[in-house]
């Protein structure tokens, strides 16, 4: 598949299965897309930074997508640089290295 195709398909997937994102102030874009490889980056920021569930998400989107998607097979999901970039990235940060998101599923 094309990298506009695996773009599309990505957003897609997320515009309708996390829309959590975008509902709570958050947003998400696709920095990256390696056909090839089958891989894609996908950048969240705005409130997502700020959330609890922020490494939640971030794991969902890195497990999912590979399962849900054919054509990818590795997610990188970061954090949103320049003007909308997250507002407290230290905190999300400290929890992402928290063991209680380890084996924590999303409801979503």
């Amino acid at each position: 598949m094309s990298a506009e195709g695996l773009e599309r398909q990505t957003r897609s997937y997320l515009s309708n299965n996390i829309p959590q994102i975008q509902e709570h102030g958050g947003f998400f874009e696709i920095q990256d897309v390696d056909e090839k490889a089958g891989e894609v980056t996908v950048a969240i920021g705005g409130a997502c930074s700020g959330c609890g569930i922020a490494p939640m998400t971030m794991k969902a989107i890195r497990h999912r997508l590979p399962e849900e998607l054919d054509g990818i097979s590795k997610v990188n999901v970061v954090r949103a640089g320049g003007p909308r970039a997250a507002v407290m990235p230290t905190k999300t940060e400290e929890m992402e290295e928290m063991d209680e998101y380890e084996d924590y599923s999303p409801p979503f």
